[in-house]
C-alpha cells in the first residue's frame, strides 16, 4: 500500500512528478470485482501550495475485460486525465468530485485508491468485444437509412376527422373569433 502513498509533509511548495506502473496486483489489492487484470502507467503531478495541493492524474493503459455477450476476454484501452484539489482544513471530507478537504495535519496521500476509482469509472456498463461493436454499428446504420413516408392525403383525412369530432360548444366559440 505504501507504493502509491506520497508523503506531502516533506514536499516543498513547487511541482513534483511521480510515475507509477502497475498491473494485476494493483487491481487485486484495491478490489478486483470490476477489473481484475490490466496494465497501466500513471503520471501524477502534484503542485503543492500553502493551503492546497493540485494533483493531476494522467493514466493510460489497457484493462482486460470479459465480454458480456461471449464471455471472451478482450483488452479495453483507457486514457484518463483528471485533476483533484486537496484543500487543508479541520476535517477529512469530499466537497465535490474534484475538491477534497483533508486535515491540515495529514502526513501523506494515498493515490492508489483515486487511480483505481478513475479507471473503474471508465469501464463501460455494457462490455462488448470489439467485433460485436462493429456489428452493432453496421446494424444501427442500416436501421437509420430506412425512411417513413407520409402521403398528404392521409394527413388531410386525419385533419377532417378531427374537425368532425369537435364538441359543438367549441364550434360556437370559434364563431366568436
Amino acid at each position: 500500500m505504501d507504493t502509491y502513498r506520497v508523503n506531502i509533509v516533506g514536499l516543498s511548495s513547487k511541482i513534483h512528478h511521480f510515475e507509477y506502473e502497475f498491473g494485476d496486483e494493483f487491481f487485486q489489492r484495491y478490489g478486483g470485482e470490476l477489473i481484475s487484470k490490466g496494465s497501466f502507467i500513471a503520471k501524477v503531478t502534484i503542485d503543492k501550495h500553502e493551503t492546497f495541493l493540485e494533483v493531476d492524474f494522467n493514466i493510460t493503459g489497457t484493462a482486460q475485460l470479459i465480454c458480456d455477450r461471449s464471455l471472451e476476454a478482450f483488452d479495453y484501452p483507457i486514457q484518463i486525465q483528471k485533476m483533484v484539489v486537496f484543500k487543508f482544513g479541520d476535517e477529512d471530507r469530499e466537497i465535490t468530485e474534484e475538491i477534497m478537504l483533508i486535515h491540515r495535519d495529514t502526513v501523506s496521500l494515498e493515490l492508489g485508491q483515486f487511480m483505481y476509482e478513475f479507471i473503474s469509472l471508465e469501464v463501460p456498463i455494457k462490455k462488448l468485444h470489439p467485433r460485436f461493436i462493429e456489428d452493432e454499428e453496421t446494424e444501427d446504420d442500416e436501421n437509420e437509412s430506412g425512411k417513413i413516408v407520409y402521403s398528404s392525403s392521409s394527413i388531410d383525412q386525419d385533419d377532417k376527422k378531427e374537425d368532425d369530432d369537435i364538441d359543438p360548444r367549441w364550434e360556437k366559440l370559434k364563431k366568436l373569433k
